[in-house]
């Protein structure tokens, strides 16, 4: 195209250059014609009424040199077009894809895509390392402080709002992920901090031991499941960070330091749950308890028998959620203790098999199949790796379900009362040890909104996590909110870690944390650009709402940074009236002084200025 414009203006300048002698250049009135024909953008080929032209005009008067001047320009032009169409780096196995009118080039090979787990956050990085013992780490934090390079820790990277992405630098431990004491006695044991947490339980089953609690999932690393305050259920259980008795940390400023509550207790419960931003968590130690089964007993309710019950279920329980089925009047209650020394496991027979529990949501799926014009092959077919409908979960089911029109209301409600419908039928008992039984199967990739807040004692609970409740339901129905299930509902008892959403003073204070979520079940960017957009809008208005009324604060893994002004400088408020902000700061100057452990998120949230 460049050579082709190029071409013409050659010929404008040969004709600038002659104007006032005309006769000097052979067929100067032919040359006129040419470049003097109106342009239409839109049109592909510009010069159509000059080729035409030319070929419907065998009584002309002009020699066969004219001829063969114009089919040599035309030859150039097509030459050009063919030689800037193959100058494009198409790789070999493009041969017989469609051709693009632009390609973006390949990345370089030292740049390192990153995205956590639902694939709502990205960064390209040069920067990504991963040390395999203690004294490497220390050498690349050394280095990275001298030369002011970033090196944000990151964990898993299974965290909803991607809080460890940074595009400048990353350190990761997945190498550093040992077992490296146990102490059967104490029940404690040490580890280095990129040990997941189902490497960790299957390396102190052998010795009568695992962990108190656990969150839905087993992939963690255990410094990014410390540092981000995560949490189990269980009122009489506190989240994770409380777990922890000892750490090191290797800092910017000050080096490998080892904290507890009793070395530097100030320091040790601000960087329990430190957000990444004060060190790298290098080794952690946990207090564990005596490795058990659990009795897990799922049944379905509704909202008045849970106001009669939340009381006693609450205190009764060793561990206790409820699931809410948006547009539905059913709660799932799911409650574990352990088995009975004196009755031993329930004798009870599911009065579903599994395959009946499911099987009208397969009916669903094919009815939706028909109504949304799907074609049915999409389930199985030679050429598709999915499984079998037959073969897929309950949750790969609602995703694909969910899959076929996301955001219509009328279709999430079906969805819900499938969802509803199959709790009913799954109703039951389940035993098992602890770390298999407290799992929960999330779905698939998705946006998550957690929050926080108090919920009274132990011994009084104030309701006001039921209230909440109920504000939230009938703010989706009456916003008519496509909301799928299920609205998950969790308690812990407090932390004594100044940066966690459930922190308290008083050792008997309990917190309430309830999740909202939009499943991201494609791939297609437009609809999971419109997703996005519909969950930030049913966030908003949770916010708007529910969360100041309640002194709710969101969970640090699934915190959001919003990008208008106004709206930021209301959170930051927010969480100075509800964190230790100042004395969270002063711990990043005098510990990373160059900021190298933040990122955009952590700066956003905690702005550190000359004030300070």
């Amino acid at each position: 195209m460049y050579r082709a414009l190029g071409l013409r203006r050659s010929v404008q300048t040969l004709l600038q250059q002659h104007s006032s002698n005309p006769s000097s250049i052979p067929h100067f009135q032919a040359l006129k014609t040419l470049t003097a024909l109106p342009q239409d953008p839109f049109n592909p080929n510009p010069n159509t009424r000059f080729i035409r032209s030319f070929s419907s005009s065998p009584s002309s008067s002009s020699s066969d040199a004219e001829i063969r001047k114009y089919l040599g320009y035309f030859a150039l032009l097509l030459g050009c077009g063919i030689a800037t169409y193959y100058s494009f780096p198409f790789p070999e196995d493009a041969k017989h894809k469609k051709a693009h009118l632009f390609r973006y080039a390949p990345l370089p090979e030292d740049l390192h895509t990153v995205s956590n787990w639902s694939g709502t956050h990205e960064v390209q990085t040069r920067v990504f390392l991963q040390p395999e013992s203690l004294e490497e780490l220390e050498k690349i934090v050394k280095e990275a402080n001298e030369k002011r390079q970033k090196i944000r820790p990151v964990g898993s990277g299974l965290s909803p709002n991607g809080i460890g992405l940074q595009r400048a630098g990353m350190v990761n431990l997945a190498l550093m992920d040992k077992v490296l004491e146990v102490d059967k006695e104490k029940k404690t044991v040490r580890v280095q901090a990129g040990v997941r947490v189902q490497q960790l339980v299957d390396g102190i089953k052998e010795y009568g031991l695992t962990l108190q609690n656990f969150a839905s999932i087993r992939e963690q690393q255990i410094g990014g499941i410390v540092q981000v305050g995560a949490h189990g259920t269980g009122a009489r259980l506190p989240p994770i960070d409380e777990q922890v008795i000892s750490m090191k940390l290797v800092t910017p400023a000050k080096g490998t330091i080892d904290i507890s509550k009793e070395k530097d207790p100030e320091l040790f419960y601000l960087a329990r749950c430190g957000l990444g931003g004060l060190g790298v968590v290098a080794e952690v130690t946990l207090q564990c308890v005596e490795r058990h089964e659990l009795v897990e007993h799922t049944f379905v309710s509704n909202i008045n028998e849970i106001k009669k019950n939340h009381k006693k279920w609450l205190s009764e329980n060793k561990h206790v959620k409820y699931l809410y089925i948006p547009y539905t009047d059913t709660v799932v209650v799911v409650r574990c203790n352990p088995i009975s020394k004196w009755k031993g496991p329930p004798k009870f027979k599911p009065k579903y098999g599994k395959d009946e529990a499911i099987q009208h949501v397969r009916d669903l799926y094919w009815e939706s199949l028909k109504k949304y014009r799907v074609e049915e092959t999409t389930a199985k077919s030679p050429e598709n790796d999915e499984p079998d409908i037959d073969e897929m979960s309950f949750t790969e089911l609602r995703d694909k379900l969910l899959a076929l029109d996301p955001l219509n209301k009328d279709h999430v409600i079906k969805v819900n009362q499938a969802e509803a419908e199959f709790w009913r039928k799954s109703e039951g008992y389940r035993v098992g040890w602890s770390d298999e039984i407290l799992g929960f199967d999330c779905g698939g990739q998705q946006w998550v909104s957690e929050t926080c807040f108090p919920a009274g004692t132990l011994a009084k609970p104030n309701m006001k996590d039921i209230e909440y409740i109920e504000e939230l339901k009938k703010l989706i129905q009456n916003e008519g909110i496509p909301a799928p299930a299920p609205i998950e509902q969790r308690w812990t008892v407090c932390s004594r870690s100044p940066m966690s959403p459930a922190f308290s003073s008083a050792e008997d204070d309990i917190f309430s944390w309830v999740g909202i979520i939009m499943y991201l079940p494609t791939m297609d960017a437009r609809q999971r650009k419109e997703i996005t957009e519909e969950f930030f809008n049913y966030r908003h208005l949770t916010q708007k709402q529910l969360w100041d009324q309640y002194s709710s604060c969101e969970h640090w893994a699934k915190i959001e940074v919003p990008k208008d002004k106004e709206e930021l400088a209301t959170l930051q408020a927010r969480l100075r009236k509800r964190f230790p902000v100042d004395e969270y700061n002063k711990a990043r100057r005098e510990l990373d002084p160059n900021k190298i452990l933040s990122n955009g998120m952590v700066e956003k949230l905690f702005p550190l200025s000359e004030a300070n």
